[in-house]
């Protein structure tokens, strides 16, 4: 039997030196995004108030590849190729023949695998003379990363950070403050539409969709600033797919291939990382790989949200896109998982989806923290709550392996360590972390937002 290591590597000059762009591959083309005003076509003029016209121009392409600058490329080699991992420990605990493979996008000063994206964002938006740019953040991961990144390229930072994520995750907040970013708990008194929040809801904990909305008011008033996105934009979901670039060349060395894939998804980057390019396999190559996407039941886009046209943000600043949405003024309860608190997914995975190209899972909390515990206690990495939603379906995968005698090759993303979530983890290890029903009220309230189109 041939041996395959706990960890598979590549060297500096195996980082791929092209983002994968699988618009140039689906099956069935993405709906255009509409003027939120007149519902026309959104062309670069709705756009270029807000972002660089290098990344507009990422977010319409065809082109199958897009050249990573080379000084982005520079900046990947100090934390990347990341490691392709055998979850042997993970096997042993749960007695499956599965193989267990899991991509770790933790070691970075970030923590996760946003800093994929926010180093080219950062870098067009230097290249295109700006001063500063303005974000939003769930649980932090993305704030802290563009905060990383804005310090490398020398660029103001004002975050956006949810205010019930502020208050479950200060030292995220520290390390964005560190690297020389301005976080202000959202919604809040800086902006008009913080303020109009706080006016109809002033006990509000928050959603990214108003963040959002915050972020890009402050973009949108200064000719010196431009906003970032750290999911959901066709742009970021192309800068991420180098995770499963790696992940497509590190198979190759140990002679495997996953049958399944698996990543979390709130917006869609996770998903869209680890899962595109193995995606792009099964459409043009004939692969029978499975997809999945796991969601939280206290917010769940893809398994109770409709596919129509709606806004990214709270106050309808942003164009309309065609995703799963449950209702861009739909408000998430408080869960740990800050990152998966976003009421709309990526119209690319929503593609996927309608298409039924993948599937979609939601979980509840405490058993997706019970996954958590068994993982870290196996593996020795604590895993941040959005990457143990991909935990818990795979380990789901791999006792159903257990039942049938399969030796099935599941893969999932983890995604970021959850070294900073640790409250998170103290709220589960002394019982008081609860489960969240979704009341079907709630999501009736949600979905009466939807535009009528």
């Amino acid at each position: 039997m041939k041996h395959i290591p706990s960890k598979t590597y590549l060297t500096e000059d195996e980082i791929p030196k092209q983002w994968y762009n699988i618009q140039a591959d689906l099956p069935t083309p993405i709906d255009a995004p509409l003027n939120g005003l007149t519902h026309a076509p959104a062309g670069p003029p709705d756009l270029t108030p807000i972002f660089p016209m290098e990344l507009i121009l990422q977010e319409v392409s065809q082109e199958r590849y897009i050249d990573i600058p080379q000084a982005v490329r520079e900046m990947y080699a100090t934390f990347r190729p990341s490691p392709l991992c055998r979850a042997y420990q993970l096997e042993k605990a749960l007695g499956t023949p599965a193989h267990i493979y899991y991509k770790y996008e933790g070691n970075n000063p970030s923590g996760s695998h946003k800093l994929n994206s926010a180093l080219p964002q950062a870098y067009y938006n230097k290249a295109a003379g700006m001063k500063a740019l303005s974000t939003e953040t769930g649980a932090g991961q993305w704030g802290t990363a563009l905060a990383t990144a804005c310090s490398m390229f020398g660029l103001d930072l004002t975050v956006y950070m949810v205010k019930v994520s502020y208050e479950q995750k200060p030292y995220r907040k520290s390390i964005m403050q560190t690297f020389g970013a301005k976080v202000i708990a959202s919604p809040s008194a800086t902006t008009d539409a913080g303020r109009q929040m706080l006016k109809e809801h002033p006990e509000s904990n928050g959603s990214l969709a108003m963040a959002i909305s915050e972020a890009v008011e402050v973009a949108a008033k200064r000719d010196d600033t431009n906003y970032a996105l750290g999911s959901v934009l066709n742009h970021v979901a192309l800068h991420q797919t180098i995770i499963g670039q790696e992940a497509l060349l590190q198979f190759e060395k140990i002679d495997e291939y996953p049958d399944t894939v698996i990543a979390c998804c709130g917006g869609g980057s996770n998903f869209a990382g680890i899962a595109f390019p193995f995606m792009r396999e099964r459409l043009k190559e004939g692969k029978k790989t499975q997809f999945i996407g796991v969601e939280p039941a206290a917010c769940p886009s893809l398994t109770k949200g409709k596919f129509e046209y709606d806004f990214g943000d709270n106050s309808g600043f942003t164009p309309l896109l065609k995703m799963y949405t449950l209702g861009h003024e739909f408000a998430p309860s408080g869960i740990h998982a800050g990152g998966l608190r976003y009421h709309g997914m990526s119209p690319l995975v929503s593609r996927l989806m309608a298409d039924g190209l993948m599937e979609a899972r939601a979980v509840k909390q405490r058993e997706v923290f019970e996954a958590a515990v068994l993982f870290a206690k196996a593996e020795f990495i604590l895993p941040a709550p959005e990457s143990a939603h991909a935990i818990k379906v795979a380990i789901d995968e791999a006792l159903r392996c257990k039942e049938t005698g399969e030796e099935k090759v599941i893969l999932f993303n983890l995604s970021g360590h959850g070294y900073f979530d640790l409250s998170a983890y103290e709220d589960y290890n002394s019982g008081k972390m609860v489960d969240v029903e979704l009341a079907q009220s709630d999501l009736n309230k949600g979905f009466d937002t939807i535009p009528k189109m």
